[in-house]
């Protein structure tokens, strides 16, 4: 005979929660990596500029 049963979910939720459904851990920065390169140039130079800004302001007080 051939075979009748070819999926089963059974128990696999239960499987799941023992532990905890966790969602995936965020990091403090992320990883920049295939995102629009006009934005990376673009947040290269806005990050450079956010850097001498704070500079000045320590060298002024």
């Amino acid at each position: 005979m051939a075979k009748s049963k070819n999926h089963t979910a059974h128990n696999q939720a239960s499987k799941a929660h023992r532990n905890g459904i966790t969602k995936p851990k965020t990091h403090r920065y992320t990883s920049m990596k295939g995102v629009d390169p006009k934005f990376r140039r673009n947040a290269r130079y806005a990050a450079l500029g956010t850097q001498k800004a704070l500079a000045a302001a320590r060298a002024s007080s």
